[in-house]
C-alpha cells in the first residue's frame, strides 16, 4: 500500500482514510501515467480495484481546474462490453462522487436509454459518459460528433481482453481512430484481466502511425496477483452421466451449496442450460430461497430487476450466462458454481473472480461437469487455473464487414475523402495492415454494392462530390444505418408475451392471428424464431423460469399462458456455445495418455478410461486415435481430435464427402468438443485392413482445397456465415421504420444475393469477408487446418468388433442436438447403459479369449 496523502488531493486522500483504505500501488502508478498523459494498459486480477484506478485520473482532473469548454463538455468516455456492467459502474461511481462532494455528472447510454435522453446527451452530455461500442459508433455517425467529442480528454476501455478479440472490438478500434482525429492528444486507459500476451492489447490503445514499422505500444502497469482461488470439482456418489449438458444429477448438491453460502452465482454456457438449471433448482427449492434467472433473451425490465436485487443482497442465487461474466461487482457473492465445462482457462478465471470480489481473499468456486468428458476438461481447467495460465486469443485482423459499416457511418457524419479515411482507419490496431486495394474494394462495395450489384439502385449508397469526396446518396440512409448498426447478429427473435387467459385465436395463411385485444399481456423476453416456428398451439416450453403453454402467434409476438407442472421443452438458442479451447484440449489429451494421472479422477471416470485401455486404446498426447466397428447393420468410424465442436463439424462434413467418393456409403455424422462419429453401410474396418481405404489419404490436408470449396458451394453453414456478414456490412437491413424483417425474409434475401455473387462475382469483397469469418468462426477452418497438420503420420487405427467405451458419449450425441425435453436424461441414461454393456461385454469376451488362448499355449508347451 502507498501513502494516499503524499500522492492524492486532500478530498481523495480523506475519502480513502475514512473508508479505512490505502490506494494500491497499481492505482497510483496508473494515476502517475495519466498525469504524464500516457495511454496505459492496467492488468490486474479481479478485486484489485481496476475500475477505481481507471476513473481516479478523471475524477481528480474534473475536481480541480476544468479546461475551457470547446464543445459540449464531455470529458471522459467509459466503454464497456455489457450494458449491465455500465449500469453497475454508475451505481458504484456515484458513491465516491457523492461522499467526496464532487460536482461531477455521470450518465449511461445504451440501446435501452430513452430517445429523449439520448437526444439531450448530444446537446448537453455529462462529464463522464458510460456506454458501449455500438453507442460510440452511433454517436460518431452524427453530424454533430465534432462538437460532442471536442472536449474529450480520456477514454477508458473496461474488460478490454473481452472486447478486443471480436468484431465489437474491431468496431470500437475504428471509433477510437475517429476519436483520436477529433480530439488530438486523447489518452486511452485500458483495464484488463490477466492475459497471456499483453502486447496484443498495448497496440490497441494507441494510434498506429507507421504500418510498416514496429507497432506503437501503450505503457503497461501490472498489479500483483491476489489470493489463489479455492476451486473444487463436484464429486458425489451419483455417477456422472455419459452425455448431455444439463447436470441434473448434481442439482441437489448445487442446491445444498447455495443453502450453505450467502450468495451464489451459478454460471452456465448457454441460455438453454440457464433455463433448464433454473427450472430444476426451483423444482427442488423446498426452503423457498430467492433464486433468480439472468440471460440476454430476457426482457430488460426483468434483467434490471434481478441486478438491483442482487446489488441489494436480496437474492441467494442467480443462474446466469455470460451476461454476468464480466466485471460486475456483487460484493456479497461468496461462491461461484460453473455448471458444465468452462471451455477455456481464461473464461474460468473470469467467472471465478465474481466470488469474493476482493484482491486479498480467495475466490471460491465449484465446477460441476455435466458428462464424463467434461470431468476431464474440468480437471484440465483446474490445473490451468492453479498454474495461472491464460488461453484467450486476442490478436486478429480487422473484419471487412465491420469496416464497411464504419465507412457508411462516416458518410452519415458527412462527406469524406477516401484518402484521409484510409489513413485514419490504418491507425486502428486491427486494421494497421490493411492494404489500399482492400480498402478501396470495401468503399466501392458501400458505394455501389460491387460489380454484380451496381446496376441495382438500392445498393447505390454513396455518390461522388465535385471535390472528390463521397457523400450519402440519400438522407434516408442515415436512419437505416442507425437502426441496423452493430456487430451482434443473433438469430431472428420472437417476443414472448404472457397473457392472462387463453384467448380466441384464428388461423390465417398458416399463422395464428389474435382476434381479441392485447391489453394486459406483458413481455417476458425473446426466443429464436426457429424455435417458435416448430411449436403448435398447446405445446409447452420453459422460458423466464416458468413453464409456458404456446397459444398462438401474431406478427413478431408469441402469446403464452402459464402451465405449471407440465412436461416441457427447452428453447434451443443459436448463440452462446463456446468451443473447447486449444490450450485445454492439449491438457485433456495429455491426461488421457497418462494413466498415472487418473487417480485424481472420480472412480467411475477412471474405470471408464480403464475399460477403454483394456478393450481398445487411448488417444495419445500428440497423435490421433481412429476406431472402426460395426453396430446394428451400420459401420462406425469414431475419431478423437479434441479440437472443439466447430472444427469437428466441418471435419465431419468433409470426411463424409470423401467417404462418398470412396464408395463407403456414409449416412451421417455427429460431433462434440472431443470427437466425431461417422456411420454408413460400408465395412470401414475391412477396407482399411485390405488397403482400399487409406486413413492417411482420408485425413490429408488437401481436404481444405477442392473438397472444402465444393462443400462450401452447397453448404448452409457458409450461407449462414455470409448472412451475418451481409447484415453487419449493411448489404441487408433487418430493421426498417415501423417494421422488422422476419428471419425467413432475411434468409431469402441473403441467399439470393449469395447465389448471384458466387455465380457472377466470385471475387466480391463480402464473399472474401465470409470466408475469413468461416476460417475462425462458424466453421473454424483455421483450427481444423492445424489439426490436419498435427495428424500427418500420427493416426493410430483400432479395428473393433463393437463400440468402445470412449465412443459411447459421442454416439449418444446422435439425435440429441435439437430442442430437448426435461426427461431426455432418462432416455440418455438408458441408451448409455445399453452401449456400455456392449463395450464391457466385448472387453470381457476379449479377456476370456485371451485367457483361453494363453491356457492353450501353456498346454501346448507342456506337451
Amino acid at each position: 500500500m502507498a501513502d494516499a496523502s503524499a500522492t492524492l488531493p486532500a478530498p481523495f486522500a480523506d475519502w480513502f482514510r475514512r473508508r479505512g483504505w490505502q490506494p494500491r500501488a497499481h492505482q497510483l502508478a496508473l494515476l502517475a501515467k495519466s498525469r504524464a498523459r500516457r495511454s496505459t494498459l492496467l492488468i490486474a486480477p479481479t478485486g484489485a480495484g481496476k475500475t477505481l484506478a481507471g476513473f481516479l485520473p478523471s475524477l481528480i482532473a474534473l475536481s480541480e481546474a476544468l479546461k475551457p469548454k470547446q464543445g459540449a463538455g464531455l470529458r471522459t468516455l467509459y466503454v464497456s462490453p455489457l450494458k449491465a456492467l455500465a449500469e453497475d459502474i454508475q451505481r458504484n461511481l456515484v458513491v465516491p462522487i457523492s461522499e467526496m462532494g464532487l460536482k461531477v455528472s455521470v450518465e449511461t447510454r445504451s440501446g435501452d436509454t430513452s430517445l429523449a435522453r439520448r437526444a439531450r446527451q448530444r446537446v448537453k452530455p455529462p462529464q463522464i459518459l458510460l456506454t458501449t461500442p455500438e453507442q460510440v459508433a452511433l454517436m460518431l455517425s452524427g453530424s454533430d460528433a465534432g462538437y460532442v467529442f471536442a472536449d474529450l480528454d480520456t477514454v477508458i476501455l473496461d474488460e478490454l481482453h473481452a472486447l478486443a478479440p471480436s468484431k465489437r472490438g474491431d468496431l470500437l478500434s475504428l471509433g477510437l481512430a475517429r476519436l483520436n482525429a477529433i480530439a488530438p492528444g486523447l489518452m486511452t486507459l485500458g483495464l484488463s484481466a490477466t492475459v497471456a500476451r499483453p502486447s496484443e492489447l498495448l497496440s490497441y490503445l494507441v494510434p498506429q502511425r507507421a504500418p510498416d514499422a514496429m507497432r506503437a505500444l501503450a505503457d503497461l502497469v501490472i498489479a500483483p496477483g491476489g489470493a489463489a482461488p479455492e476451486i473444487r470439482i463436484l464429486e458425489i456418489e451419483e455417477p456422472v452421466p455419459w452425455s448431455g449438458h444439463s447436470a441434473r444429477y448434481a442439482m441437489h448438491e448445487i442446491y445444498r451449496a447455495i443453502r450453505a453460502h450467502k450468495t451464489t452465482l451459478v454460471f452456465v454456457n448457454t441460455r438453454m442450460q440457464a433455463e433448464l438449471v433454473f427450472q430444476e433448482l426451483w423444482r427442488i427449492n423446498d426452503r423457498g430461497l430467492p433464486i433468480a434467472l439472468h440471460h440476454g433473451s430476457l426482457d430488460k425490465a426483468r434483467r434490471l430487476k434481478v441486478e438491483a436485487a442482487m446489488a441489494e443482497g436480496r437474492l441467494r442465487a442467480v443462474v446466469a450466462t455470460s451476461t454476468l461474466d464480466l466485471g460486475i461487482d456483487w460484493g456479497d457473492v461468496d461462491l461461484v458454481v460453473n455448471v458444465g465445462a468452462p471451455k477455456g482457462a481464461s473464461r474460468l478465471a473470469q467467472r471465478i473472480g465474481r466470488a469474493n470480489h476482493r484482491l486479498d481473499e480467495p475466490s471460491t468456486a465449484l465446477l460441476v461437469p455435466a458428462n464424463r468428458f467434461e470431468v476431464l476438461e474440468c480437471r484440465a481447467a483446474l490445473e490451468a487455473a492453479r498454474a495461472g495460465e491464460q488461453d484467450a486469443v486476442i490478436s486478429r485482423s480487422g473484419a471487412l464487414d465491420v469496416l464497411a459499416q464504419h465507412v457508411l457511418g462516416m458518410a452519415c457524419h458527412g462527406p469524406f475523402a477516401p484518402d484521409a479515411l484510409f489513413e485514419e482507419v490504418r491507425t486502428a490496431s486491427p486494421y494497421a495492415g490493411l492494404t489500399r486495394a482492400r480498402f478501396d474494394r470495401v468503399v466501392d462495395f458501400v458505394a455501389t454494392g460491387g460489380y454484380a450489384l451496381k446496376s441495382y439502385e438500392r445498393f447505390a449508397r454513396l455518390r461522388p462530390t465535385e471535390d472528390g469526396r463521397l457523400r450519402l446518396a440519400h438522407p434516408s440512409l442515415i436512419r437505416q444505418y442507425r437502426m441496423n448498426a452493430g456487430t451482434i447478429v443473433e438469430a431472428p427473435m420472437i417476443r414472448i408475451r404472457l397473457i392472462g387467459q387463453r384467448r380466441s385465436l384464428r388461423r390465417r395463411r398458416g399463422a395464428a392471428v389474435e382476434t381479441g385485444p392485447l391489453a394486459g399481456g406483458r413481455v417476458l423476453g425473446e426466443v429464436e424464431e426457429s424455435f417458435v416456428g416448430q411449436l403448435a398451439p398447446g405445446n409447452t416450453f420453459v422460458f423466464a423460469g416458468e413453464i409456458l403453454r404456446f397459444e398462438g402467434m401474431a406478427e413478431t409476438e408469441a402469446f403464452v399462458t402459464r402451465a405449471p407442472g407440465a412436461d416441457a421443452m427447452i428453447p434451443s438458442y443459436a448463440g452462446g456455445k463456446f468451443p473447447l479451447s486449444t490450450h485445454l484440449a492439449r491438457r485433456v489429451r495429455a491426461m488421457l495418455a497418462d494413466p498415472e494421472r487418473w487417480s485424481d479422477l472420480p472412480t467411475p471416470v477412471a474405470e471408464w478410461l480403464g475399460f477403454q485401455h483394456d478393450y481398445s486404446q487411448l488417444p495419445g498426447a500428440d497423435d490421433v486415435l481412429v476406431e472402426t466397428f460395426p453396430r446394428r447393420s451400420r459401420h462406425f468410424m469414431v475419431a478423437y481430435p479434441f479440437e472443439g465442436r466447430l472444427a469437428h463439424q466441418t471435419l465431419g462434413m468433409l470426411l463424409t464427402r470423401r467417404l462418398e467418393r470412396e464408395g463407403a456409403r456414409p449416412l451421417g455424422f455427429v460431433a462434440n468438443d472431443y470427437g466425431l462419429a461417422l456411420w454408413g453401410l460400408g465395412d470401414l474396418s475391412e477396407r482399411i485392413a485390405d488397403g482400399s481405404l487409406s486413413l492417411a489419404r482420408l485425413f490429408d490436408e488437401d481436404m481444405l482445397g477442392d473438397d472444402l470449396e465444393a462443400w462450401l458451394a452447397e453448404s448452409s453453414l457458409m450461407r449462414r456465415t455470409f448472412r451475418a456478414v451481409a447484415v453487419i456490412s449493411g448489404l441487408i437491413e433487418r430493421r426498417h421504420p415501423g417494421r422488422e424483417k422476419s428471419g425467413r425474409q432475411v434468409t431469402v434475401s441473403t441467399d439470393l444475393i449469395y447465389n448471384v455473387l458466387r455465380r457472377h462475382d466470385p471475387g466480391h469483397i463480402l464473399l472474401e469477408a465470409a470466408w475469413e469469418d468461416a476460417a475462425t468462426g462458424l466453421l473454424d477452418i483455421a483450427r481444423l487446418g492445424r489439426f490436419l497438420a498435427r495428424a500427418r503420420g500420427r493416426i493410430r487405427h483400432q479395428a473393433l468388433d463393437r463400440v468402445s467405451p470412449l465412443a459411447v458419449p459421442i454416439l449418444l450425441e446422435i439425435g440429441v442436438e435439437p430442442v430437448g425435453r426435461l426427461t431426455r436424461e432418462d432416455l440418455l441414461r438408458e441408451a448409455a447403459e445399453e452401449l456400455i454393456a456392449e463395450a464391457i461385454e466385448a472387453r470381457d469376451g476379449r479377456e476370456t479369449h485371451d485367457a483361453n488362448a494363453g491356457a492353450q499355449a501353456r498346454a501346448s508347451r507342456r506337451r
